[in-house]
């Protein structure tokens, strides 16, 4: 039998009892263990604290230690070490070793850290507001209303495709009352919380220039319809977190105030000059120099105050009643901080976390990133991240064969399991959890098209998000196979009629949706990759006495062999789309999977 020991920090392997923290791993009873230690370094030196048999289970044998905890930095990282036949192995997140692994893929705990524990059993949908629902036709933009950017806004019919060229300017009239009016649906369609784009009030149809933060936009609704969403939300046991935009404002906020002769940008005496950086030619510092989107500079304390640091502060008002929202989604989070650039980024993020925090305890803390995030995610500052760096982008490539800039990559199934281990690696594992895992959005492609409308590889992809590690994330319309290419196309409408829905994919998604949300293995459970060659690629959920299977082909029809003896002593697995029944020989399960679809196998 193959070196295997498994340890996740679930509450079966990892819990805190009497002031001590004790971790347990475990290895197959017929492995020849003679000793094993756990791994840290308090005050910066190795220290080893020797693990000793506690128990045997099925065909486990479970071994435990006390972990000596770095009481000088906020993280202490830990790894294991035993001997089989006399013989060192390691095991870190990286997997098993016969060499000391890099720390920085090391296990993680963090003691101060309190997870946002509710995402855990979530299923989120993200709604680009203005093209869900309408509502209320009389909040609607009026074609040729006022101008944005120097051009007429315009009044779009419902079903219209957005033009490229039109961008920013184009209205559809969806709104709050209407996210109101389609609750049923999505409680049909089995979702727990949302995610909306921006709500506060904007001259642009996504609102990522922010004219008031205090109000509603006008064409969205008012406060009220938000308290209303809220209530209706809390009514159905429904979520809310919502889209925070303080890297910049609009160039009409009233801080700014393009046109008054009075405001920071034309009075260098202005009060608010401050809050924004203006350079020596009198040009100032914007969001990718587009300058609509003059950039705040945190270094100025009353910005600090306006934002985060007050009593009434922008991200604290609406964690508060009669709203309540759960959270909030961080536009850009890693890019803001002091004077036009990222300086003290990470202590104005801090600063952002205890505001909501001291709000409430449990309140969501999300960050966009497209690439690697690491460093926000240690416990510190932010509960989780738009996962495109360690779930989307490597999927996407696997499934397509082409990176997120349309340029050819050959990824295969070895690939995908060291893109995402590698993400997953250097994370506490509540953080893991947290992670917000999607298939698109509203700034990429959908997925139907970025998979050149191969709706296989699409079930395909569905199944990976509802079933790996984070919380998964339904993009409005993903779920009945709306397409569009990037940005603004990814932002059609909802097509309400349901005679233009996939009824298969929706199916698909709902079957998923159902299992996701009574597993607690999904919710909770660690990872363990089983398989990963060519084009097929599995992998194991796993909490306490469950474990779900998924194995993802996007190949020709195959069978593969899984060493399920790693799970524990089952005799049988069922299949969550046929209902079929495999049986377990000798430790391991032979798994029959069509071309380019993927398998569910319950414990």
């Amino acid at each position: 039998m193959d070196t295997f020991a498994f340890h996740a920090p679930t509450p079966d392997l990892f819990f805190l009892q009497d002031g001590n923290v004790y971790v347990r791993l475990k290895f197959p009873k017929s492995l020849n263990v003679t000793s094993a230690w756990i791994r840290t370094e308090p005050d910066n030196e190795q220290f080893y604290s020797a693990m000793e048999q506690y128990s045997t289970e099925d065909e486990w044998q479970i071994w435990q230690g006390t972990l000596k905890l770095d009481t000088a930095h906020d993280v202490t990282i830990y790894a294991f070490k035993f001997l089989v036949d006399g013989v060192q192995a390691w095991l870190s997140e990286g997997g098993i070793t016969p060499y000391f692994p890099e720390r920085d893929i090391h296990f993680r705990y963090v003691p101060s850290y309190q997870a946002a524990s509710w995402v855990w059993s979530q299923i989120f949908y993200q709604i680009f507001p203005d093209r869900f629902y309408d509502g209320d036709l009389n909040n609607n933009v009026k074609d040729g209303e006022y101008l944005y950017q120097g051009s007429r806004v315009i009044a779009k019919k419902w079903n219209e495709l957005p033009n490229r060229k039109q961008g920013q300017l184009e209205f559809y009239g969806g709104d709050l009352e209407g996210i109101r009016q389609k609750l049923l649906y999505l409680q049909n369609l089995g979702v727990t919380a949302l995610y909306l784009n921006p709500i506060f009030t904007s001259p642009s149809n996504h609102k990522y220039d922010t004219v008031n933060y205090h109000n509603v936009d006008p064409h969205f609704g008012t406060n009220e319809t938000l308290q209303q969403l809220c209530a209706d939300l809390k009514q159905n046991n429904m979520r809310l977190i919502l889209d925070a935009v303080v890297n910049h404002t609009s160039e009409l906020h009233p801080w700014f105030d393009y046109h008054n002769e009075l405001g920071a940008y034309r009075s260098k005496e202005a009060k608010t000059r401050g809050f924004y950086t203006f350079l020596e030619n009198e040009q100032y510092v914007s969001f990718y120099d587009v300058a609509t989107m003059p950039i705040l500079n945190f270094a100025n304390e009353e910005v600090q105050h306006l934002v985060y640091k007050g009593r009434d502060a922008i991200l604290r008002t609406w964690l508060r009643p009669p709203y309540s929202i759960d959270g909030w989604r961080f536009d850009v989070v890693h890019m803001l901080g002091e004077r036009g650039g990222a300086t003290n980024n990470a202590t104005h993020v801090r600063g952002f976390r205890q505001a909501l925090r001291e709000e409430n305890p449990q309140a969501y803390m999300l960050g966009e990133h497209f690439f690697e995030a690491t460093k926000w995610l240690q416990g510190d500052q932010e509960d989780g991240a738009m996962n495109y760096f360690g779930f989307t982008l490597p999927l996407r490539e696997f499934l397509s064969g082409k990176d997120n800039r349309k340029h050819p990559v050959a990824i295969d199934a070895k690939h995908l399991d060291y893109l995402w281990q590698r993400a997953r690696s250097r994370l506490p594992f509540p953080i893991q959890l947290s992670q917000f895992n999607l298939l698109g959005s509203h700034d990429v492609s959908r997925i139907r098209t970025a998979l050149n409308n191969n709706l296989l590889h699409l079930e395909l992809a569905v199944t990976a998000l509802f079933t790996y590690i984070g919380v998964p994330c339904i993009y409005y319309g993903d779920e009945v196979g709306l397409e569009g290419a990037d940005d603004p196309d990814c932002r059609r409408t909802f097509p309400w009629g349901e005679s233009e829905w996939n009824q298969d994919l929706l199916a698909h998604y709902k079957k998923l949706i159902t299992l996701r949300k009574t597993s607690n293995a999904l919710q909770e459970g660690g990872f363990l990759s089983l398989y990963a060659e060519g084009n097929v690629y599995a992998y194991a959920r796993i909490l306490k006495n469950q474990s779900i299977i998924t194995v993802l082909n996007r190949g020709k029809e195959t069978k593969v062999t899984l060493p399920v003896w790693k799970l524990g002593n089952y005799k049988t697995f069922t299949s969550l789309f046929d209902e079929s029944r495999l049986e377990v020989k000798n430790g391991h399960l032979e798994v029959p999977v069509g071309e380019g679809s993927s398998v569910v196998l319950l414990s």
